[in-house]
């Protein structure tokens, strides 16, 4: 394959972190901090440890493939490789919802908090900025945009440690109070799962280390790497904001009624009015962080259905000359972010839980078809690597298609059928395969 199209490997281990982290913002503990303290019953901390034991499975997954398969597609290419090329495309058109949509989302809650901020400027104008500086810094390489993820993750850790000190120097720190929020009787179970079915849609991002291999030095080591260190160090900051938050504004009974603002309440409460501005301007800078590395992501999922063939090569297998970079396909999801201008919020929402699932479901899958089939792995301990942890992960994951609101589940089934109708064009009636690049012909790219 000529040298024109490798990507660059210029990311090591804590530029991976920095960039899960930045696609999963660490101040989103503060978005469905009122609804799952709600639903808890004022049992956030546990809730997000249920859901860390969840999602591991499913990081352990992802690890598992990165190592074997080290491609850019990520679930496109686990899937593609283990079951084939029809599974695999539409596997990689129902994630491209995941990606592709993220970075809309987050376009939108800019363009609504900087209009808020700045009711003078139409949001329109700020959704439209956000799309041209992030795809600017995208084009321009990750070397650039790593730098600028480690300044807006910096700006929300510099929050998150004043918010738990302040907290704690003000809260109630008898032993009654700090065990009451991690003590839960059978009665509030059901609601305690139900907020950790929420919760698990927080750590999207560490999947997203994946899209990230070709561009990885030492993929085989560093993915894996980064990846459960991104889902233990979110885990970690999410556990110690909420608990933190449920020290010093105990009454979980009165956020009831503002559920969708409690986390500017609770700021408010622990630094007034300069705290509230200082939450804004840290969360929104992560929301721009997440913007970056969405669109680096889904670019690299095109990249990669480009280089197979599945889509249009001359438009997503094509890296620009200079910086190494698939600009053409980071223009093109630019220009799909321009529907942040008329898309609803819920609808985005749903958009994405749907094609994150069906990543999950599949990528745990692959695992058991890849070493236990296709490489036929044997032994106790194969059973349990390769069999028993994804089996579980496939579980998890069933548990949360469960949770889904039926919006999801209705444009997710939409949006499988356009793939399914290209994948019939393609194919010409499922009669031939898709197509495909050979492995042995990349091979040097996972080197």
């Amino acid at each position: 394959m000529p040298q024109k199209h490798q990507l660059r490997r210029v990311l090591k281990t804590p530029a991976l972190v920095a960039f899960g982290l930045a696609y999963m913002v660490p101040l989103g503990v503060f978005t469905t901090y009122g609804q799952v303290t709600v639903l808890s019953e004022g049992h956030l901390p546990v809730a997000y440890l249920v859901t860390i034991a969840t999602i591991l499975f499913t990081a352990l997954s992802y690890c598992r493939m990165t190592s074997a398969l080290p491609l850019a597609g990520s679930a496109y290419s686990y899937v593609q490789r283990s079951f084939g090329g029809r599974m695999g495309f539409l596997v990689g058109w129902a994630q491209i919802l995941d990606y592709l949509f993220l970075p809309i989302l987050n376009y939108l809650v800019l363009g609504i908090f900087l209009h808020e901020a700045f009711p003078a400027i139409p949001a329109p104008v700020f959704v439209l900025a956000s799309i041209i500086s992030v795809s600017l810094l995208n084009i321009l390489g990750v070397r650039l945009m790593t730098s600028v993820n480690f300044t807006l993750i910096a700006a929300q850790l510099i929050f998150i440690v004043l918010f738990i000190a302040l907290s704690f120097s003000q809260a109630d720190l008898s032993p009654d109070a700090l065990l009451r929020p991690l003590l839960v009787d059978s009665g509030h179970l059901g609601g305690l799962l139900a907020g950790a079915a929420v919760l698990c849609l927080a750590f999207l991002g560490f999947d997203a280390i994946a899209t990230m291999a070709e561009e990885a030095d030492d993929a085989k080591r560093t993915l894996p790497r980064a990846i459960i260190i991104t889902v233990l160090l979110a885990g970690v900051i999410f556990i110690a904001v909420s608990y933190a938050a449920h020290l010093i504004y105990p009454d979980w009974q009165s956020l009831i009624p503002v559920q969708d603002t409690a986390s500017l309440v609770v700021s408010e409460k622990v630094g007034g009015k300069w705290m509230y501005n200082f939450f804004m301007a840290a969360y929104l800078t992560g929301v721009y962080a997440s913007a970056m590395t969405a669109q680096t992501g889904v670019s690299r999922i095109f990249y990669a259905m480009g280089r197979e063939g599945v889509l249009p090569r001359k438009i997503f297998f094509h890296l620009h000359k200079r910086f190494h970079t698939p600009y053409r396909a980071i223009i093109f999801v630019a220009l799909v972010s321009l529907t942040a201008l008329e898309l609803s919020l819920d609808l985005v929402v749903s958009m994405i839980s749907f094609g994150a699932l069906v990543a999950f479901t599949f990528v745990n899958l692959s695992v058991i078809k890849h070493f236990l089939i296709n490489e036929q792995r044997r032994g106790a301990a194969a059973l349990f690597h390769y069999g028993l942890l994804p089996l579980l992960g496939v579980g998890m994951s069933v548990w949360l298609w469960t949770n889904l609101a039926p919006d999801a589940l209705k444009v997710g089934l939409v949006w499988l059928a356009g793939g399914f109708a290209w994948l019939l064009y393609m194919t010409r009636g499922l009669r031939q395969s898709p197509p495909s690049v050979d492995y042995d012909e990349i091979a040097h790219l996972i080197d």
